[in-house]
């Protein structure tokens, strides 16, 4: 039997007079996906953990079947594990986002949570020069290092540091004033204060500028936290996997987990990733492990974006450069198989941000098609709901994926 799991970030969304009182779901042309909603079981489920904020660190934690509320200590130790960074028992690690702020100091507005999209090469010469100039000890503001990661994710650790900061993602408050969002924590504010002093004129951001692109000036933490144990998913589930992801946090929750990380070139986590390499290397996967997990972030990065087209787009894109091609490889060499698809939480375009509301899912088994008198359905808000099958803990899908 092989398992694969599908996630499309954040692809869940609320209708939207826009779209026809539509979702991009209810628009998206996916054939295949509909088809198993068709003959699979379609429900929804509640991902976020109670007492959690929606977030694809602890919703992709409970649907990996971790008890998220009791086991999460925040974003950022994930991500540092994916980057190969031992965090001691001290360290405080935060994501270090390369943003766009438009206006000066406090009265500046969230441009860009994505520095609009920069690339890996050019956040990394930028990163290093905030190591350079804001790295190590900085008196009585305490000990910091900086290390590069994907586009604009990146690690700051504060060693020694404070852990309780209450701190917002960027890409919450995008086109909002920061104002009220700003670190109360003098060392945090330092940081991102002086940030912008030396930002504005890097060589990297003269060259955005004079291309018409937003310039990366200034750095913005959250997601911060210590240290997790996590027990190993493998020991539990009894079978190796193999988590695919363009981002830190899902291949840290993979490598905690216990599974191969599988890193592919020109996986970005917006459109424009490598849709066949993903594909490929899920496919090679499967070939050694029995189950695979293939998070797929472009959706999530289209709602943040407030872009419904290629929202859509992405979701069709799901159906047509992964699904088909690895299910076409399943009925050809391992016709025992299941496959779940589902978004770890909605994030509507409209509103830019994530919201707590259960997800669509469905979980097809080999086999399910040949089920005969069946209507047709879509795998949509709408009918996921009308189904009236509502799971309500995520940590429950991988057993019920599993079971029988």
């Amino acid at each position: 039997m092989k398992y694969l799991i599908l996630l499309g970030d954040g692809m869940a969304d609320l209708p939207h007079p826009k779209l026809g009182g539509k979702t991009p779901l209810d628009l998206a042309n996916k054939p295949l996906i509909d088809r198993f909603a068709t003959y699979g079981e379609l429900g929804l489920c509640d991902t976020t953990p109670k007492g959690c904020e929606p977030g694809s660190d602890v919703n992709n934690m409970a649907i990996l079947g971790y008890d998220a509320g009791n086991l999460y200590t925040g974003r950022s130790p994930l991500e540092a594990a994916a980057m190969g960074y031992e965090l001691k028992d001290d360290d405080v690690a935060f994501r270090c986002n390369l943003v766009t702020l438009d206006g000066d100091g406090l009265d500046s507005v969230m441009k860009s949570y994505s520095a609009g999209s920069i690339t890996t090469e050019e956040a990394r010469e930028v990163i290093e020069t905030v190591h350079e100039k804001l790295g190590g000890d900085q008196g009585r503001y305490g000990r910091f290092t900086f290390r590069p990661g994907i586009a604009y994710r990146h690690l700051m650790v504060w060693h020694g540091g404070r852990e309780r900061h209450d701190l917002k993602p960027p890409h919450n408050i995008a086109d909002r004033p920061v104002k009220e969002w700003f670190p109360v924590d003098e060392s945090l504010r330092y940081l991102m204060l002086e940030s912008r002093k030396f930002l504005k004129e890097h060589p990297v951001n003269r060259k955005r500028v004079a291309a018409g692109k937003l310039p990366a000036n200034s750095v913005w933490f959250w997601g911060q936290g210590k240290r997790p144990r996590l027990p190993e998913i493998t020991g539990q589930i009894g079978m190796s996997g193999a988590m695919i992801s363009a981002v830190d946090l899902l291949r840290g929750i993979g490598k905690l987990a216990g599974m191969e990380v599988i890193r592919v070139p020109g996986s970005t986590g917006e459109i424009h990733t490598d849709w066949d390499a993903e594909t490929l290397a899920a496919i090679e996967a499967l070939k050694r492990h029995d189950f695979v997990f293939l998070h797929q972030e472009a959706p999530d990065e289209a709602g943040h974006q407030g872009n419904p087209e290629d929202k859509i787009r992405t979701i069709e894109y799901l159906d047509s450069k992964h699904l088909k091609p690895i299910v076409d490889f399943l009925d050809q060499n391992h016709p025992d198989y299941r496959v779940l698809i589902l978004p770890d939480h909605p994030t509507p375009w409209a509103t830019k941000d994530h919201i707590p509301d259960p997800v669509p899912y469905v979980l097809y088994r080999s086999g399910d098609a040949r089920k005969g008198g069946v209507t047709p359905r879509k795998y949509t808000e709408r009918d996921a709901a009308a189904s009236g099958i509502f799971i309500p803990h995520g940590k429950e899908l991988v057993p019920r994926m599993m079971a029988g």
